[in-house]
């Protein structure tokens, strides 16, 4: 069992965990998948599409740029060569929006940080390009509460291992706190690490596990981030 008072390091993911990140990304898409609907159905667009971005990740990784560039390669090879280079500056365009939107801070998540960031050090570790990354915790205003910033290429055991390692920490006095069971939880499990599941409305198909992954696995599921603070027996600070 979990003592909280035994916690050095409490991590948490970016994207849908402290503020929103993936309903842009559908509505982006669905944009251009009308953009291009004279030329195909944009059911057949979007499904060709995520084909194409997961066959990409080891190439562009995660984030807008990626998310761009595996838009063209779709409409260019849906379209065999057809679409315009003005249609491919409008993908560019609508695709831009994807580095500056404002970032909406979910509910709780000041009121958590400031509460957490008083007891134990806290880090943010999230994937995807640097920049835009850290663009992104620029624009939340909550990255004063972190002590720590990890951008990595991916969540796996090996990453979570070297982090851990980086800061001298041991896996019993590690939490991570995250919407993405496959990135935020089964991971830092495997590492003998804590983890919290803190659910978001929607999740990319690339981040959903079956069924049978999470067998003999137990962790905890909050319905919001506020109930970190019941599970670890902490009162909310006023901000």
């Amino acid at each position: 069992m979990l003592r909280p008072e035994s916690l050095k390091l409490i991590a948490f993911d970016a994207d849908d965990t402290l503020w929103v990140n993936e309903p842009n990304y559908v509505n982006v898409q669905q944009t251009l998948s009308e953009l291009l609907a004279h030329y195909v159905d944009p059911k057949q667009m979007i499904d060709r599409f995520y084909v194409t971005q997961i066959k990409n990740l080891d190439l562009f990784g995660y984030g807008a740029k990626g998310f761009m560039l595996s838009m063209i390669e779709t409409a260019i090879e849906l379209t065999n060569g057809a679409v315009t280079g003005a249609e491919i500056q409008q993908i560019i365009d609508v695709s831009k929006s994807l580095l500056n939107y404002p970032i909406d801070v979910l509910d709780g998540v000041h009121e958590v940080l400031d509460t957490l960031s008083r007891r134990y050090d806290l880090m943010i570790i999230t994937k995807g390009d640097l920049f835009d990354q850290e663009s992104k915790i620029a624009r939340s205003g909550v990255g004063n509460y972190f002590k720590h910033m990890e951008i990595v290429s991916e969540k796996d055991p090996a990453a979570y291992r070297r982090i851990l390692q980086r800061y001298g920490i041991q896996p019993s006095e590690f939490l991570m706190i995250g919407n993405s069971v496959k990135s935020d939880i089964l991971p830092v499990l495997e590492i003998g690490a804590w983890a919290v599941h803190v659910p978001f409305e929607i999740t990319w198909g690339h981040e959903l596990v079956p069924g049978e992954r999470l067998a003999g696995r137990t962790f905890p599921r909050m319905t919001t981030i506020r109930e970190v603070l019941t599970w670890l027996d902490l009162p909310e600070s006023a901000c």
